[in-house]
């Protein structure tokens, strides 16, 4: 291997132990790494890079990332870059759950963590505001993100999410003649990588319906989740817990909502989390089976996005000319921030509706709002004020 790819991989390995703040953070951090400290690419490319991966299903930075080493050299690379990236946060979740599980199954409460339980409303409460503040330019937007809201909070399943996403990109696809016009190339399709990601989709649902393996089902769960959500970790949470909380009764939302504290505090990518709500899926396997829930989720919910980017990477600049694709970006983005805004209210909900929790809500989205006070830093205050007050 080239040199100039170990090198890459080692910058690859700085970001992913030093990017914190999920994908609009993460974006500069690759600017400044890749751009102009290294000049892998150029900043128009890079932008180009990021705009497509906010288009396509899956983790945007994780795809950003991994495009980048595809262009510097190819698919190899590019794999390599993905293990690198997430290994680091996926590590860690897997071994949060881990230490959860080792902590319950003595009988050790986690009240410790109860603090920094309404913090991660918060932050999800934030996620819907900055996401919205970002995407939401018409009436059609706002009107959008109310409706899917309502249909996010009130039809708890998880099949909804992706009919939401799809009917709102279909709705501002229909406006597409209110974007110019500009003179369009033939796209030539590569369909490999396509359908590479079709097969193993219908695959794992085949094998997971008529096996009934936990760990086939498992991985057919995040991969069928990695292919059909768009906007990045945050959009991710609603699906997650209402299929894994409510409908599936894996975890309760005290576990839930204590992971989704901890990988905000981690750098690297958020859909991490998906390692430690795998880990304790397994949980009744022992420790393998936990490492092994925890790998098999980050494999299902990352390996999506990735055959999806090096499919289309192949004929974006000639697909980005189409107007209609421009126009649906607009509808699943607004999808995507009600359903983060429904989101916020629906993790709330198995908390106690006390002064303390609520309180602890508000303060932490306002901090996020008003200071530019470091996530790890909120969740460390919340841990240890939690530890005071539990012992």
């Amino acid at each position: 291997m080239p040199k100039r790819y170990y090198i890459f991989l080692r910058d690859v390995l700085l970001l992913s132990v030093t990017s914190f703040g999920g994908p609009q953070a993460h974006i500069a951090y690759l600017y400044e790494q890749m751009v102009k400290k290294r000049r892998y690419i150029t900043e128009e490319e890079l932008f180009e890079l990021f705009a497509l991966c906010q288009i396509l299903p899956g983790p945007t930075s994780t795809q950003t990332i991994t495009a980048i080493g595809f262009k510097i050299g190819g698919p190899n690379l590019a794999y390599l870059t993905l293990l690198v990236w997430v290994l680091p946060a996926v590590s860690i979740m897997t071994l949060a759950a881990i230490i959860i599980s080792s902590l319950q199954a003595q009988s050790i409460s986690l009240e410790f963590t109860r603090f920094i339980q309404p913090m991660a409303v918060g932050f999800v409460a934030f996620a819907a505001y900055r996401i919205s503040r970002k995407v939401i330019f018409s009436r059609t937007g706002i009107i959008l993100l109310i409706i899917s809201a309502v249909l996010s909070y009130f039809f708890n399943s998880p099949y909804i999410f992706p009919l939401i996403i799809l009917a709102g990109g279909a709705i501002t696809a229909i406006k597409y003649k209110s974007h110019p016009a500009v003179e369009k190339d033939k796209i030539k399709i590569n369909w490999s990588n396509f359908l590479l990601w079709a097969g193993v989709f219908i695959f794992a649902a085949l094998l997971g319906h008529f096996t009934r393996l936990l760990p086939v089902r498992l991985f057919e769960n995040f991969y069928r989740n990695g292919s059909l959500i768009f906007g990045g970790g945050q959009v991710l949470i609603p699906l997650l817990y209402t299929e894994f909380v409510e409908f599936k009764n894996y975890l309760s939302s005290e576990e839930f909502l204590t992971g989704f504290s901890i990988v905000q505090a981690l750098p690297g990518p958020t859909f991490s989390f998906s390692a430690y709500i795998g880990a304790l899926t397994m949980r009744d396997y022992g420790l393998l089976g936990k490492v092994l829930g925890g790998i098999i989720a980050s494999l299902g919910i990352f390996l999506p996005g990735t055959f999806l980017i090096f499919f289309v990477i192949r004929f974006w600049s000639s697909l980005k000319k189409y107007r209609v694709i421009k126009a649906s970006l607009e509808g699943i983005n607004a999808a995507s921030s009600g359903m983060v805004t429904a989101a916020a209210l629906l993790l709330f909900q198995p908390l106690d509706t006390n002064v303390t929790n609520v309180g602890i809500v508000v303060a932490t989205f306002l901090l996020l709002v008003f200071t530019k006070i470091p996530a790890p830093f909120i969740i460390l205050l919340g841990l240890i004020a939690g530890l005071f007050d539990f012992l």
